[in-house]
């Protein structure tokens, strides 16, 4: 069976609670890997600010999460539009206003 398709039964921890689940299989490793860096992640905030309160360290984990998740993103955009543009060409015929479209693209990339 595909490994996309093929379920199974987890338990992950997450600030002491136990989360049942049922993913792919495909999906279990990635979990895994969540669970430990969202512990590590609670511990850390833990530890830096004497926070006690599970539900604070789940907020400050989660904005931090968001945070990154939604930087990572902008710099896979950013660099997708670099390749488009690098591949378009000009020709030195072009109207006016396509030239200067050009120019405030690259200066926005710039920038």
């Amino acid at each position: 069976m595909n490994q996309e398709l093929e379920k199974v039964s987890l338990k992950l921890n997450i600030a002491g609670r136990v989360y049942p689940l049922t993913v792919n299989v495909a999906e279990v490793d990635d979990l895994k890997k969540a669970e430990a860096s969202l512990e590590q992640c609670l511990q850390m905030f833990q530890k830096s600010y004497a926070v006690r309160d599970k539900q604070d360290l789940l907020a400050m984990a989660a904005l931090q999460v968001s945070a990154l998740a939604s930087k990572k993103s902008e710099v896979r955009v950013e660099k997708v539009v670099e390749r488009v543009v690098e591949r378009i060409e000009v020709p030195a015929e072009s109207s006016e206003e396509l030239l200067s479209l050009e120019a405030r693209l690259d200066e926005l990339l710039r920038s």
